[in-house]
């Protein structure tokens, strides 16, 4: 199996291979490319954004500026809008719904790293995917974990903290995020 195929089977692999590195850099130059873009210049975003991602519906928004790490790990709906300073590792599969709203400064984490130092130090590493359900709005200034999911129709509140996943129809908030209530 290569590098390629262990990270994204969630199986330890070495971050630092070389075919690993080579698509981190061809997606950050694509990245690179879009925030130099004027903000008029849509047609040119969104050709880079279908570039940079694996799937991408309808309607998608990305403000600038945008970190990802792989882009060929994520699938993202269609009517989705993500604000400013959005950073996405994903390292294993991400899946961001449709009618999903992404405030400012949220950051979405699939990757993991050893605690142990002496493994650490091998740049070994494994991810877990991400679920961004329908209809969810995430509030600025969030991290979401390695192997959350996000219920359909919730709202995780600002600078949340989400290290276990979230069920449908709630408000979420909280360091770490708990539910603070239903939605009727």
């Amino acid at each position: 199996m290569t590098e390629l195929e262990k990270m994204q089977q969630g199986e330890r692999y070495f971050i630092n291979d070389p075919a690993l590195v080579e698509i981190r850099h061809g997606v950050r130059d694509n990245i690179d490319r879009y925030n130099a873009l004027g903000h008029r210049d849509i047609a040119q975003q969104q050709a880079l954004l279908k570039a940079i991602f694996a799937a991408m519906g309808e309607d998608v928004h990305i403000e600038k500026n945008l970190r990802v790490d792989y882009g060929l790990n994520t699938r993202i709906g269609s009517h989705v809008f993500i604000n400013f300073n959005f950073v996405l590792l994903d390292c294993a599969s991400v899946t961001i719904g449709n009618h999903v709203f992404i405030g400012p400064n949220v950051q979405l984490f699939t990757a993991h790293h050893p605690l142990e130092p002496q493994i650490r130090l091998q740049h070994i590493g494994w991810a877990e995917p991400i679920i961004i359900s329908d209809n969810v709005w995430i509030a600025g200034g969030c991290t979401i974990l390695p192997g959350v999911t996000i219920g359909e129709n919730s709202t995780v509140g600002a600078g949340s903290l989400v290290t276990r996943s979230i069920p449908p129809n709630v408000v979420a908030c909280g360091n770490p995020c708990r539910v603070v209530r239903a939605l009727a």
